[in-house]
C-alpha cells in the first residue's frame, strides 16, 4: 500500500531552495535512510512527509487514516510534566507493566531514569530518551526520526536498530550514524541541490551505487580520485577484527577497488610516528583513577596498567559514564591520577577535542582563525593551505570569510577539530569528533586521519567512525580495567550482554548459588601463568602473520587487476586467512580471559 505521495514538491529558505520539483511515494513496509550535507533539505524533507510542513508548491497525499510517529531534534515537553505522563500517557500501571514490548522499550531507553521525574530537571540525553519511547511505545504506520542515536551509547544504538528492524512500521531515518543506517534501511535518499536521489540497499550498497554511477559519468583517471571508492575499499576489507562486512556484489566492488591502496600505509605512518614521537608516548603505571578527584565519584581505572605507543590508534568504547573523557582528561594531563603514575613521552605534542568547543573570537573570519595557527600542513606526504583544508571540511568558498559569530554549532566544531590539527600535534584526543558533522564531512575527516602519523585516540559512539579511523579497541568495562578488544565492537557488545546476564541472575540467585556462579579467575599457579602468557605471545605473533600474509595478498590482487582466473584464486586465499585470523582472535581471548586480562 502506498502510505504517502510526493508530486512536485518544492520549498525554499529565504533565496535558498531545499526542494525543486520532487516526486517521490513511501510504501507499506520502506525502511528508508535519508543522507546528504547539513543544511541541504533532509529535515525539510521529512517534515513535509510527515505533514508538519506545508511545501511552498506541489501535493502531498496521505493514506486515509495514516498514523504517523516523528522524532524530530526538538522536544516540546511541559516541564512539570513527569515522564510516566509523557511515555506511558494514561495508562494504569497493570496495563503497560504487563506488556513485555513496553517493558523492553523502558528498560533499554529509561533504565536509569525514574518515573515520577519532571521533564524540566531532564538533562538533554534523558529527554532525547524519553521522546524515543514515548514514540515507540506507539502503534503507528510510518514513524520518522530526525537524528535518533544523538545522545545514546553503542549499546542503545545496537538495541535500536534491533528494535525498529523487528517492527513492521514503515521508516524514515535522517542519521549521521552510518552503521546505523545500515542495520536498518533498506532504501537510501540522497537529498542534493534540490533533488533526491534513490538507491536501492543501506548506506553501504549507496556508497557502492554512487561509486558505479560516478564511474559511468567520468573518465577513468577522475574515478580514481573519487573518494568514494577508498571507502568501498575499506568496507571490503574491514579492520583485521571485523568479522561481518557489507555484502557486496562482489565483482563489482573487486572492479572497483582493485588497484586502490589499503586506507592506510601502516608501515610507513608508524615509521614517521616513532621517528617524531620516540618510543614512549604514555605509559599508565599501576593507575587508580575516580571521575571525581581522589576517592571521589565513580572509579574508572584500578591499579590499572597500560602502554599508548607510537603510532597506535584507539578506540575507547564504554557505556555513558564509564570515565572515558576522565581518561583522555588523564592523559592530556588536565587532572591527576589518585595512586600509581602517568609517564609521558618527551615529543608528546599534544591536541585534545574535548566536547565542549574553545572560545573563539566571534568577530574573527574562518579563515584568519585558521592562519592564525598555520598557513600551511603536511599530512602524509601532501602539503595543504588552510584554506584546501577548510574546503575539504565543508568550508567552501565564501564561508571561509564568515564571521565566527555567525557560525553554527557543527561548523563550529569542524572549525575546532581544524585549528588543532594544523598545530601539527603528533598525539590527538578526539572526544565525540563526529557531533554535529554530516556524512560527506565526516569522510573527509576519516581521509585526512588516514594520512596523519601520529597516536590517536578516539571516543566515539559512531560505530562506523571508530571502526573506521582505529586500528585496535579497548573498553571500560567497569571493572576498572582497559581491556583490549580483538573483535571490536562485536566483541564488546557480547561482552556487555554476557555481563548483564551473569548480574541478572546473580540477583535472583540464591546466596549459595551466587558462590558457584562468580567467575573464577584466582588460583594459577606462576607455572601455568608463564604458559598462558608463553601462548598469548604466540598467538599474537601469529595475527601479526596473518596480517603481513594478508597485506602481501592484497598488493598480489592489485597486480593482478586484469586477471579473473588469478584473481579468484587470491580471493580465495583471502577468505582462507580470514578464517585462520578468526580463529587465533578467539584463542586469543579465551587465553585472556583464563589469565583475566
Amino acid at each position: 500500500m502506498n502510505l504517502v505521495n510526493l508530486e512536485s514538491v518544492s520549498h525554499a529558505y529565504g533565496p535558498k531552495p531545499l526542494l525543486a520539483g520532487v516526486s517521490l511515494g513511501v510504501e507499506e513496509g520502506d525502511r528508508i535512510g535519508v543522507v546528504g550535507r547539513n543544511g541541504g533539505g533532509k529535515t525539510t524533507l521529512i517534515s513535509i512527509i510527515a505533514g508538519e510542513l506545508k511545501p511552498d508548491s506541489g501535493r502531498v497525499t496521505h493514506t486515509r487514516n495514516l498514523r504517523v510517529g516523528v522524532l524530530s531534534q526538538r522536544d516540546d515537553f511541559a516541564a512539570d510534566a513527569t515522564v510516566q505522563e509523557l511515555v506511558l500517557g494514561g495508562k494504569v500501571e497493570h496495563e503497560w507493566a504487563s506488556d513485555a514490548a513496553i517493558r523492553e522499550i523502558l528498560a533499554n531507553l529509561l533504565g536509569d531514569i525514574e518515573l515520577s521525574s519532571r521533564a524540566g530537571a531532564l538533562s538533554g540525553g534523558e529527554r532525547r530518551r524519553t521522546a524515543l519511547a514515548r514514540l515507540l511505545i506507539g502503534d503507528d504506520d510510518l514513524i520518522v526520526l530526525d537524528e535518533p542515536t544523538n545522545h545514546l551509547d553503542i549499546e542503545a544504538i545496537a538495541w535500536l536498530a534491533g528494535h525498529l528492524a523487528a517492527r513492521k512500521s514503515a521508516l524514515i531515518v535522517v542519521t549521521h550514524d552510518r552503521w546505523f543506517l545500515d542495520a536498518v534501511s533498506t532504501r537510501t535518499w540522497e537529498v542534493v541541490d534540490g533533488s533526491v536521489e534513490r538507491y536501492d540497499g543501506g548506506y553501504a550498497a549507496y556508497v557502492l551505487a554512487k561509486a558505479e554511477r560516478s564511474r559511468v559519468a567520468q573518465a577513468a583517471e577522475d574515478r580514481r580520485q573519487n573518494l568514494m571508492r577508498k571507502e568501498i575499499a575499506w568496507l571490503r576489507r574491514g579492520p583485521p577484527a571485523r568479522t561481518s562486512k557489507p555484502k557486496f556484489r562482489i565483482n563489482a566492488a573487486e572492479a572497483l577497488i582493485a588497484d586502490v591502496p589499503p586506507p592506510r600505509e601502516t608501515v610507513e605512518l608508524l615509521k614517521f610516528a616513532s621517528a617524531r614521537l620516540g618510543r614512549t608516548v604514555y605509559d599508565l603505571e599501576d593507575v587508580t583513577l575516580h571521575a571525581g578527584g581522589p576517592d571521589a565519584g565513580p572509579l574508572v581505572l584500578d591499579h590499572c596498567t597500560w602502554q599508548f605507543g607510537p603510532g597506535d590508534r584507539v578506540g575507547l568504547i564504554g557505556v555513558n559514564g564509564s570515565g572515558k573523557s576522565t581518561v583522555l582528561r588523564l592523559l592530556s594531563g588536565s587532572v591527576r591520577p589518585d595512586s600509581g603514575r602517568l609517564v609521558e613521552g618527551r615529543t608528546v605534542k599534544l591536541a585534545h577535542l574535548s566536547q565542549e568547543l574553545a572560545e573563539l573570537d566571534p568577530n574573527r573570519r574562518v579563515l584568519e582563525t585558521v592562519e592564525e595557527v598555520r598557513k600551511y600542513i603536511t599530512v602524509g606526504k601532501k602539503e595543504w593551505s588552510a584554506s584546501q583544508l577548510l574546503e575539504r571540511l565543508g568550508f567552501k568558498g565564501d564561508a571561509q570569510w564568515k564571521v565566527i559569530g555567525d557560525l553554527s554549532g557543527g561548523e563550529r566544531r569542524r572549525l575546532q577539530l581544524l585549528r588543532l590539527i594544523m598545530d601539527e600535534p603528533n598525539v590527538l584526543l578526539l572526544d565525540e569528533p563526529t557531533n554535529d558533522l554530516d556524512i560527506e564531512t565526516l569522510t573527509e575527516l576519516e581521509d585526512l586521519l588516514d594520512g596523519w602519523p601520529g597516536t590517536l585516540v578516539v571516543v566515539s559512539h559512531d560505530r562506523y567512525f571508530l571502526e573506521r579511523v582505529s586500528d585496535r579497541m579497548v573498553a571500560l568495562l567497569g571493572n576498572g580495567k582497559l581491556s583490549m578488544l580483538p573483535g571490536g565492537v562485536d566483541e564488546y557488545l557480547e561482552r556487555r550482554a554476557a555481563g548483564n546476564a551473569l548480574s541478572a541472575r546473580a540477583a535472583t540467585a540464591p546466596a549459595p548459588t551466587l558462590v558457584v556462579e562468580a567467575p573464577i579467575t584466582v588460583g594459577l599457579s606462576a607455572k601455568e601463568q608463564r604458559e598462558l602468557q608463553k601462548e598469548l605471545s604466540r598467538l599474537e605473533r601469529q595475527l601479526d602473520k596473518l596480517a603481513e600474509r594478508e597485506g602481501k595478498v592484497h598488493a598480489q590482487m592489485a597486480e593482478a587487476a586484469s586477471d579473473f582466473e588469478r584473481l579468484g584464486k587470491l580471493d580465495a586465499e583471502l577468505r582462507e586467512i580470514a578464517a585462520l585470523k578468526e580463529s587465533a582472535e578467539i584463542d586469543w581471548m579465551d587465553v585472556a580471559d583464563r589469565l583475566g586480562e
